[in-house]
């Protein structure tokens, strides 16, 4: 049977090399090929049939071939892709949704720039967030990484995306033979409250697979300027988006937002794929407005 893919979109040399150091090692670690793949966009006047005759697309030939190299020299089977759409969201999501091209995790490029209205990461990563019918990953990568990890951190909240996190990172983890730590923040020491932390970090664990070298951390304090002020002990932060409510869309959440734009380290956001109740529910509050 065929490997289900890791779907990385490109848009020049830059972000494939930060992106693919990240991809090369969780599908090394998970055995899945890599997808890369470059949208070129299409105007209104021109029909997607016409677009391949009509537009310049070299550049998109030249950062898809330097993608593919970079990919194999890590060892990790690759094919590339250049996709024709209205926007680069339309691109990537026609790719994500396609049963045939196996996709299981898709691996975005994110540079951290300020929140605008109405805008949370960016929008057409905002477009994927909320429609992606895969895991999806959202990489930080407005900074320059010397590319080795020798600690992860993953903050603790519990949940679908919380386990996520925990996956990749020990992905990354294994990839690096790096230590990891479990941090959950309570607002007192009360001893119920610490037991239930524990308890916590101890199933999360359970996610990360093999690793080297794990610690559990419970602190005290505003859950925010905890997670902030540890990242600066870690190389790369893996933190879980926080989970939507019945009737409120959440793309990542306030806290991850937060940790994304402002963390000392790398920074990586994990959010699961949507099931079928939770789409449904999604198109509900779409038309509800």
């Amino acid at each position: 049977m065929p490997a289900d893919r890791l779907l990385v979109p490109v848009a020049n040399p830059e972000t494939a090399d930060r992106l693919l150091d990240t991809a090369t090692d969780i599908a090394r670690d998970r055995n899945l090929e890599i997808l890369v793949v470059t949208v070129v966009t299409v105007p209104m006047q021109l029909s997607l049939e016409q677009a391949s005759d009509e537009l310049e697309i070299e550049d998109h030939r030249e950062v898809l071939e330097y993608a593919l190299e970079r990919a194999r020299e890590h060892d990790v089977s690759a094919t590339g892709r250049i996709r024709f759409g209205r926007s680069v969201a339309d691109g990537i999501l026609a790719i994500a949704g396609d049963e045939d091209e196996r996709i299981e995790t898709l691996l975005l490029g994110w540079r951290g720039r300020p929140r605008r209205r109405d805008v949370v990461l960016g929008s057409y990563i905002d477009e994927i967030l909320a429609n992606a019918p895969c895991d999806v990953l959202v990489k930080r990568i407005d900074r320059e990484a010397s590319g080795e990890i020798d600690s992860v951190l993953v903050p603790v909240a519990g949940g679908p995306n919380t386990d996520l996190a925990a996956r990749v990172a020990g992905s990354l983890a294994r990839a690096h033979d790096a230590r990891i730590e479990l941090l959950t923040v309570v607002s007192d020491r009360e001893e119920e409250m610490v037991a239930d932390a524990r308890d916590l970090l101890t199933r999360t664990s359970s996610e990360l697979g093999a690793v080297t070298s794990v610690e559990q951390t419970v602190l005290e304090g505003d859950v925010r300027e905890t997670i902030l002020e540890r990242t600066g002990d870690h190389d790369v932060t893996v933190i879980g988006a926080a989970e939507s409510g019945l009737l409120r869309r959440v793309l990542v959440g306030e806290i991850p937002e937060t940790i994304g734009r402002e963390a000392d380290s790398a920074v990586v956001m994990a959010k699961r794929r949507q099931g079928v109740s939770e789409t449904v529910w999604r198109r509900v509050r779409n038309l509800l407005g």
